[in-house]
């Protein structure tokens, strides 16, 4: 399994079994736009024949709404008949023609079919030197960057043109290629880089990505030779505009920066007196004439904390910062919101912030390289994951009727008091920091490119099923070869297989890990294994305050930090409220005794035993049922897989142990099963 540039590489859901139904058959495409003739050079590449006039396949650019993305399926004589709003549009419903497996129009049926959100952005976490600390990809699992090799952009980017097709064949549509922790040589990609920026950019152009750059906030400083970053002073104003212009003069499609500012030890506005939206509308009003965007991330908290002081919740603080703000950011700027209030924890409460800034364009940001779920070294498929966090209604489901606004339509631009700006400009989309590396799998595990296809495919539409949307990418990638012009088909067995060990993955990787919302019981710095108390008394924050007379972070209004006053009704009093709060929240927004009963009846302590040692019996299953598979997938594939099962298993068996142990000597309270702990 390779790809015709890079031998040794992955195909992951575009090998050329996935094109192969294609192969004999005519198609027509219609249009003149640059991205036209990508579709022209898909459709060669699959084996079709390109024609003028009657086809099977016709593909027409109408131009009727341009920028649009969407398209129409409908069924003509016959023959799959395909209307696109504009050259983006053709390449996606090249896309969506592919994922069917056929061209027959039984298998499409008609609809209108365009993305929830206008932005579908990949962050990459890319450094162009190794940092001594953080790697050439920081919080990376998959080997070095794509873009960057010795120091500089790389000289052959046929690989990044791989990933853009990759990337393209899911909805994807920008990409940012530098790390928002940005240092002294990522820095200079805005100036004495900029060439190589371009070359970047042209090899994600044929596929309708624009790129985003990371920007330091200190750069008038660090690459001007200013005294200072006010984001009021005339001359640092005047800098970022040069410096906008210089950008757009050699990639007139750039899309904006990134920002990470007053965060983890990054300059900011607040050294000079100024908050966000100062600093935020800097950068806007210089790219604005261009038609550039500024993601400005939430992510800002104190990371200097005193363990000692339980008035200091670090959940509080990107609505703390935040929400007063609403209203004075420009409209090119996209405040970029964690999907909860911590970091990426396999379990947390949606953020509140998502319902707190209506006069704000928001963007979601989940992550798809799984730093606290397993680093790709565990099968973890966090599609249902996503789909929960997407669909959650902010402020609750109408009683009788299920139309109250989602976290998808909020940074789609809809939702209660949302301003006409917002919503004309379609919010700001849905943001991920990406899972990819040189590794010839792409993400390491190969498993774990479910997850890069489900960041697109639900980015596009989030209502999809997430189970759906995993038999998609089996139906891709593991493709069994068929004859020329015959439907797609995959081995059942296979496809049972996959199944079994991803559907529930998620869910398993928390039954042996962090219990009832419980965060970073993790080896600090690297996050990988069990460490209970491993931040539990750091400057980075407090996460479970376990004794021995109960254990969890108590965020009431009535006796805690107050945090549950920052949703909107009704959740503030059903997240208050023992009775009511959700179990697989409890100890997020709580301290209970560890004979607390659950809704299901088990205590919880009793529910830390069972959930970890059900967890480690599941991923036995996993290791079983792989194992079935040997000769029925690629060989590599076979025992890539093999081994990082064997780590998953080994890991799930030293998070069960740990953990079972810490509370069986914290709350002195047995195994009901008298099951072994040590």
């Amino acid at each position: 399994m390779t790809t015709p540039d890079h031998p040794s590489v992955h195909p992951a859901w575009l090998p050329d079994a996935a094109t192969a139904f294609l192969h004999g058959r005519t198609v027509l495409v219609a249009g003149d736009g640059p991205l036209a003739e990508t579709v022209r050079g898909e459709a060669r590449r699959a084996g079709a024949t390109l024609v003028d006039g009657d086809a099977d396949l016709v593909l027409r650019d109408t131009g009727a709404v341009p920028g649009g993305e969407g398209f129409v399926v409908a069924h003509r004589d016959g023959r799959l008949d395909v209307a696109a709003d504009d050259d983006a549009a053709l390449l996606h419903a090249w896309f969506h023609v592919v994922r069917g497996g056929t061209t027959d129009p039984a298998g499409h049926p008609d609809a209108r079919h365009e993305p929830a959100h206008a932005l579908r952005m990949l962050d990459h976490w890319d450094n162009v030197d190794v940092h001594p600390v953080m790697g050439q990809v920081e919080r990376g699992y998959s080997g070095g960057s794509i873009f960057y090799a010795d120091g500089h952009v790389r000289e052959d980017l046929s690989r990044v043109e791989q990933y853009a097709r990759l990337l393209a064949a899911t909805g994807v549509n920008r990409v940012a290629i530098n790390n928002v922790n940005v240092h002294a040589r990522e820095a200079r990609l805005l100036t004495d880089g900029l060439p190589d920026v371009a070359r970047v950019a042209a090899a994600f152009r044929p596929w309708g990505i624009r790129v985003h750059l990371s920007v330091s906030f200190a750069s008038p400083i660090v690459l001007g030779g200013l005294t200072t970053s006010d984001p009021l002073d005339p001359d640092v104003r005047a800098w970022w505009a040069d410096a906008v212009a210089r950008v757009y003069a050699v990639v007139p499609d750039f899309g904006g920066f990134v920002v990470k500012a007053d965060s983890e030890g990054q300059p900011g506005p607040f050294a000079y007196g100024r908050d966000h939206a100062d600093g935020a509308n800097l950068l806007a009003r210089a790219l604005a004439p261009h038609g550039g965007t500024v993601h400005w991330r939430a992510f800002v908290y104190n990371h200097t904390q005193d363990w000692r002081d339980r008035s200091t919740d670090r959940a509080r603080a990107a609505y703390d910062h935040f929400a007063p703000l609403d209203g004075r950011f420009d409209e090119n700027v996209i405040v970029q919101v964690k999907h909860g209030p911590m970091d990426f924890q396999t379990r947390e409460p949606v953020s509140p912030v998502l319902a707190a800034m209506p006069r704000t364009r928001l963007a979601v940001e989940l992550q798809v390289t799984q730093e606290y779920t397993g680093q790709q070294r565990h099968a973890c498929y966090l599609g249902p994951w996503w789909s929960e966090i997407l669909r959650f209604r902010p402020w609750g489901p109408v009683e009788g009727d299920d139309g109250s606004p989602t976290v998808s339509d909020v940074v789609g631009g809809a939702g209660p008091g949302a301003s006409p700006q917002v919503a004309a400009a379609r919010g700001g989309g849905i943001a991920a920091v990406s899972n990819v590396g040189d590794d010839a799998f792409w993400t390491g595990h190969p498993l774990a490119q479910a997850n890069l296809y489900a960041f697109g495919r639900l980015a596009w539409d989030p209502t999809l099923d997430p189970t759906d949307v995993l038999d998609e990418w089996v139906s891709l990638t593991f493709a069994s070869p068929s004859p020329a012009g015959a439907d797609r088909t995959v081995d059942p067995d296979v496809r049972a297989a996959l199944h079994a060990v991803l559907d529930d993955s998620w869910r398993t990787y928390e039954a042996y890990t962090a219990p009832l919302g419980v965060g970073f019981m993790v080896n600090p710095g690297h996050h990988y294994g069990p460490s209970v108390d491993g931040y539990e008394y750091s400057p980075w924050g407090t996460y479970h305050f376990a004794d021995r007379d109960g254990i969890g972070v108590d965020r009431t209004r009535a006796t805690g930090t107050g945090y549950t006053g920052q949703y909107p009704a009704p959740w503030r009093d059903v997240y208050e409220s023992l009775g009511t709060c959700p179990d697989e929240l409890l100890l997020f927004f709580h301290h209970v005794p560890y004979g607390h009963v659950l809704h299901d009846g088990t205590t919880v302590v009793q529910h830390v035993y069972d959930t970890h040692f059900a967890g480690v019996e599941r991923v036995e299953g996993y290791v079983r049922t792989w194992e079935g598979l040997r000769g029925a997938v690629d060989d590599a594939v076979f025992e890539r897989v093999t081994e990082r099962l064997a780590e998953q298993l080994r890991s799930a068996r030293e998070w069960r142990d740990q953990v079972c142990t810490y509370f069986l000597r914290a709350s002195g309270v047995a195994d009901a099963h008298g099951r072994t702990i040590y």
